[in-house]
């Protein structure tokens, strides 16, 4: 049954949910801005949109992520708290690659639960001391936003695991994602209260918080911000399932760089952004990026590291020494593979037991030779899967053992217990390989701790004065995140039993030389592609992408998950009706050029006939005799002489100008200066190939072009098939007199010297040489094609053609990077416009001085 508290998702996003608990004392902030105020879209949510610069120098990079780097314990007189910094944590690490004057604030949760009246305390302690800052989470939000949605939701949908049943994976529980936004919202008013929003970074860790982008960005628009995944990222099959699948891509979205490990799960990003949002990205000189309502998105792909210093310090320790000496006499004549998982139902570990159990069944030989130690990390979810698969493993390390036990020799060693650092070192100090048979993970650095390990101390440190060749081995699987940096390794398919007992073979019975030389390959990336450089290279890419931020000018809109900000160019403005209205009164010579599918009639509109609100518009307008209104269009010139019919004094330029007249009772005007249309015996041939292969295709036959249109088949292919159609039909037609250009899901081949430019360069010359240059034009378009006129209008007045002080407004629909510097949102807002200019036209005739006379 869905939460009474948090049924209203719009209140959620907006922060107007119940209070948990009492209400507790805010942090003080411990830097502050001046800033405008405003209010968006009637929402309570306030955003700093300043442009007045902070009189702080200094950055500072606000960590987030859903666990502090510290730890929490009761002090034994069981009164407050001490804490002390979690050395393994990632995010105490990634400090090494921040610029060393930088601050570094954390926000995250604890591990522990504190009660409310010692959280004011703990919070201070942990901001004085430790530069934390402690979300407390309510203990009924924590249990649905963490065991709930996170592990039971997102965790295995990002893990490739579909909720086919109630009994396997469960359904959607709407309460668990209220319980998640309740959570983020936590989070971000946590952040919210040290930030300050001029001079900070914001950096975002991990699938506990995809929506945490939208309530910082709600509050400051030109936050810097970046957020990085920790787990795989789906396909676009598999993320589509997931019934808040597009608030979760839009608030992602607020970032202003998103990071993965591998170019897979950026790939499966890029395609849910295409097929769920219709957002395209764009590689420029290396880099991926996504426009997002003006603002560019960055796509960051770079795999994390290990801390070098922390491991080599660990090398160093006497008690592993120590460990290693008494490992290597426990397993004396043994050749040691390991395996180190965390117990959960994506890791694979009764996979590799199956393996290693096959090995011993093929290869005889290391029967009383090989064995495969496995540490299992305690598991951190549970569950009735978790419960069966440890059941299962439990049950494989019982049958392998007896079945191959020997006095002295256990084929399968099991240490089903918490195993710290230094005691790991030790065992990858033995081991001749590890074993990595995850079926799904999104990184996993511990074939990065083994080749380290195997490395050792520098040889400057080592007593030995010819130190031995180092080795190593790696049998990995295909599907985890630090598979594609291993080009050394052996991968496989772990579901493939007997592919994977091979590999395992291969590896322990390689030979020295070999196994040195993957090892030196291995140890060489691994050392150089650390941690440090990791969070440098992400940091820097964040202060690229958002180098320009105090330059443009932003605003939200939208409500709830739909919100988004809106990032133009300074010169990049919305056009303003009383501002065109009052320009469009005073001048006595017009030019309206207009555009006519997603100008005038929407892209998704199946009806395509203009409705009689159209007609009646430019019917006024064009009667008007000031008024010169021509349609400019890519369709035939029947269905727009048809459909027109009602305007007698409009002129129409088909075609994208190939053909043109400029009223009803004149001829039809060809405008192209080639009437050889030879090149369509090649160029259909071609498009009618790449239809029947991509389905939701068709070919549009003009009277002077050929159109491939591709709206309706699949985004990514219908797209791939436009690229390489492209490139095909610039090959066949390289010495014909046509140009071959691609638009808005289209490939079009028409002839050369046909653009919209060019019409509207010949209305504007025509008007001058009858005495009557433009001194008011308007141009309203949509698409690339459009772009011709925009820039023909730009330069139109140095030129000649236009009255010297002639009122120029170039528009776009869509706030989009364009040649023109206004812009209209959508074709709703570009007929009230033009309605507006209707209803201020004069039909009367012209007198001698170019006024309309008086009936």
């Amino acid at each position: 049954m869905m939460s009474r508290s948090y049924t209203n998702l719009l209140d959620l996003a907006s922060g107007n949910f119940p209070v948990m608990g009492r209400e507790k004392k805010r942090l003080p902030r411990v830097m502050t801005v001046a800033g405008v105020i405003s209010e968006l879209d009637d929402d309570p949510a306030n955003s700093v949109s300043s442009d007045v610069p902070s009189s702080i120098i200094q950055d500072r990079v606000i960590i987030v992520a859903n666990q502090l780097p510290v730890r929490a314990k009761r002090r034994p007189d069981d009164k407050g708290w001490s804490f002390s910094w979690d050395e393994d944590s990632l995010l105490l690490h990634l400090k090494d690659g921040l610029p060393e004057d930088m601050e570094v604030i954390y926000v995250g949760s604890l591990r522990v639960e504190v009660d409310v009246d010692e959280q004011d305390d703990v919070s201070q302690i942990l901001l004085e001391k430790f530069k934390c800052v402690p979300a407390f989470l309510p203990p009924d939000i924590h249990a649905k936003y963490y065991n709930g949605f996170c592990k039971h939701h997102l965790w295995p949908l990002f893990h490739y695991m579909l909720p086919f049943s109630s009994n396997h994976g469960g359904r959607f529980d709407r309460s668990l994602w209220e319980a998640y936004v309740a959570a983020n919202k936590i989070f971000s008013q946590r952040v919210i209260e040290v930030i300050s929003p001029e001079d900070d970074y914001v950096w975002i860790h991990d699938y506990h918080l995809m929506v945490l982008p939208t309530f910082l960005r709600r509050r400051f628009i030109k936050l810097r911000m970046g957020f990085f995944l920790h787990s795989p990222f789906p396909s676009s099959e598999i993320y589509r399932t997931l019934p808040v699948r597009e608030e979760i891509l839009k608030a992602l979205l607020n970032a202003d760089l998103i990071g993965f490990h591998t170019f897979d799960y950026a790939r499966h990003f890029l395609s849910c952004c295409s097929r769920m949002l219709g957002l395209e990205y764009k590689s420029k000189r290396g880099y991926i990026g996504l426009e997002y309502y003006g603002r560019t998105v960055g796509i960051k792909i770079m795999p994390v590291g290990i801390h070098m210093g922390q491991i080599e310090s660990v090398l160093r320790l006497a008690d592993k020494e120590w460990r290693v000496q008494e490992l290597k006499q426990q397993f004396e004549g043994k050749t040691v593979l390991l395996g180190v998982d965390d117990m959960d139902i994506f890791k694979g570990v009764n996979l590799k037991l199956l393996a290693m159990e096959q090995m011993l069944k093929l290869h005889p030989k290391w029967q009383g030779r090989a064995v495969l130690v496995q540490i299992a990390n305690p598991a951190r979810g549970k569950g009735k899967d978790l419960e069966e698969i440890q059941a299962e493993i439990q049950a494989s390390c019982k049958r392998i053992n007896d079945t191959f036990r020997r006095p002295g020799y256990e084929p399968i060693v099991f240490i089903d217990r918490p195993v710290s650092l230094s005691e790991r070192a030790a065992y990858y100090s033995i081991a001749e390989c590890v074993v990595v048979t995850a079926v799904r993970d999104g990184m996993n650095l511990i074939p990065y701790e083994y080749i380290v390990c195997r490395q050792g101390v520098s040889e400057s440190e080592s007593d030995s004065a010819s130190p031995e060749q180092k080795k190593s081995m790696l049998v990995v699987s295909e599907f985890i995140g630090c598979s594609p940096s291993l080009s050394g390794a052996i991968r496989v398919n772990p579901w493939n039993v007997e592919a994977t007992a091979e590999a395992m073979n291969e590896a322990i019975s390689m030979n020295d030389a070999e196994k040195h030389l993957r090892h030196e390959k291995h140890y060489k990336y691994v050392s150089t592609h650390d941690v440090a450089f990791w969070a440098k290279s992400f940091f820097q890419d964040l202060e690229r992408t958002c180098r320009d931020h105090f330059r443009r000018r932003c605003w939200g809109i939208g409500l709830s998950f739909g919100f988004r900000v809106v990032a133009l160019d300074p010169n990049f403005k919305k056009l303003t009706i009383d501002a065109i209205v009052s320009t469009f009164s005073r001048s006595k010579s017009r030019a309206i050029l207009l555009d006519y599918d997603g100008t005038m009639m929407p892209q998704t509109s199946i009806n395509k006939t203009p409705s009689q609100e159209v007609i009646r518009i430019i019917k006024l307008l064009s009667g008007d005799p000031r008024n010169t209104v021509f349609i400019v269009s890519g369709r035939g010139r029947d269905s727009l002489g048809k459909w027109f019919s009602p305007c007698k004094n409009v002129g129409i330029a088909a075609e994208h100008g190939y053909f043109m007249r400029w009223s009803a009772d004149e001829e039809w005007e060809t405008c192209g200066h080639n009437c050889d249309f030879g090149w369509v015996q090649i160029a259909e041939p071609v498009m009618k190939l790449y239809t029947e292969s991509t389905d939701g295709s068709f070919i549009e036959t003009k009277e002077s072009a050929l159109v491939w249109h591709h709206r309706d088949a699949d985004p990514g292919f219908g797209s791939c098939q436009a690229k390489e159609m492209l490139d095909h039909l610039e090959s066949v037609l390289a010495n014909e007199p046509v140009a071959v250009k691609a638009g808005q899901y289209i490939v079009e081949v028409k002839p050369q010297g046909v653009s919209k430019g060019l019409v509207a360069e010949k209305i504007f010359a025509k008007m001058a040489e009858s005495g009557r240059p433009a001194d008011f034009v308007l141009c309203v378009g949509d698409d690339r094609s459009d772009e011709d006129m925009f820039e023909i209008i730009g330069s139109a007045t140095n030129s000649g053609i236009l009255s010297p002080n002639a009122s120029v407004y170039a528009c776009t629909v869509g706030q989009k990077p364009s040649k023109a510097k206004y812009y209209l949102d959508d074709t709703t807002e570009v007929r009230t416009m033009l309605d507006a200019l209707a209803e201020v036209s004069d039909p009367s005739p012209l007198s001698d001085d170019g006024e309309a006379s008086s009936p």
